[in-house]
């Protein structure tokens, strides 16, 4: 006769397999397939287990193909948390107490970058989709942060997207700076980040930033306006976002009627004009590392004003 084991009172082979996160909570992801009724008896065996240990947050990633499954766990009281292109995360409180469970991301980020040339040149786009499609309007470059990517990064993918217009990246740095150096891996990406986040007037800053609520999808938006230096300076625009790209002198682009009365184009005019004629002082991304895996992240501020007052102190 087959040997049945059990935990807590519950047959093992009828448990869903989880791993413990790092709040009192579970994590189930779902892989193989299985009927509907066998899944709804694991997830009552589960749950009647994890409440007994005393667990929390129960988390379930349903992968795109057992989207079947969805509907019995809602059933049993989970409910949607986030949505990705390949899963759907689900979710479910155990204990009787406030729900600490984090909401779903809030936020998105986008960026608008200030290209000036020598010549006092910004580099300027109009729209072919959007609200100021038609409109004439010039604007700088702006877009979305995409996932996994950090603020400079976006800023310089989104210009050569829009307009062709290469910025100064790590790798060009390493190649203009240090023609002799030769690295691989990680010490090469590490030595790269290093040198270039020396020369921070040079490369990016980010200017200022804003925040806007219930914008798409009811998220709210973090805008971060970006000091680029151009590379190069051929235009090349991508026809199916931008209408027009130019390099227009500075002072016709804050010349525009629309640019000087509305809110955000009015600030950005301002922050251009400031940074070229009186070196406004932005915030540069630093590397820093993670206390908790070694990973690395990058902390932005005035980092000429913070060695300034680390001199004085020193004094």
């Amino acid at each position: 006769m087959e040997k049945l084991v059990f935990q807590n009172g519950v047959k093992k082979d009828q448990l869903l397999s989880a791993t413990n996160d790092d709040h009192g909570g579970v994590i189930v992801e779902l892989k193989e397939p299985m009927d509907s009724t066998v899944f709804q008896n694991m997830l009552k065996a589960s749950l009647s287990k994890w409440k007994l240990q005393g667990k929390k947050g129960v988390w379930i990633k349903v992968p795109i193909e057992l989207v079947n499954l969805v509907e019995t766990a809602v059933k049993e009281g989970f409910w949607y948390h986030h949505a990705e292109p390949h899963y759907l995360m689900l979710v479910y409180w155990i204990p009787e107490t406030e729900n600490t469970i984090p909401a779903n991301a809030s936020h998105r980020v986008g960026i608008g970058a200030i290209v000036l040339n020598e010549k006092r040149e910004l580099l300027v786009v109009q729209e072919n989709s959007g609200r100021l499609k038609g409109t004439a309007v010039w604007k700088i470059p702006t877009g979305i942060v995409e996932e996994g990517e950090d603020i400079f990064e976006g800023a310089t993918r989104e210009v050569k997207e829009e307009t062709g217009v290469s910025l100064l990246s790590i790798e060009s740095y390493i190649m203009c700076y240090f023609p002799a150096v030769h690295l691989t891996g990680i010490a090469s990406l590490i030595f790269a980040v290093f040198h270039l986040l020396q020369i921070d007037t040079e490369f990016l800053e980010v200017l200022a930033f804003r925040q806007t609520h219930k914008a798409l999808f009811g998220k709210s938006d973090l805008f971060f306006i970006c000091m680029m230096r151009p590379l190069s300076f051929d235009i090349q625009k991508q026809d199916l976002e931008i209408e027009a790209a130019q390099w227009m002198p500075l002072e016709e682009y804050a010349a525009q009627p629309f640019v000087q009365k509305h809110g955000i184009f009015k600030y950005t005019k301002d922050l251009c004009l400031a940074k070229a004629e009186s070196g406004y002082p932005g915030f540069t991304p630093v590397p820093i590392a993670s206390f908790f895996d070694g990973s690395t992240s990058f902390l932005y501020f005035n980092k000429d004003g913070l060695d300034q007052e680390s001199s004085a102190i020193h004094l």
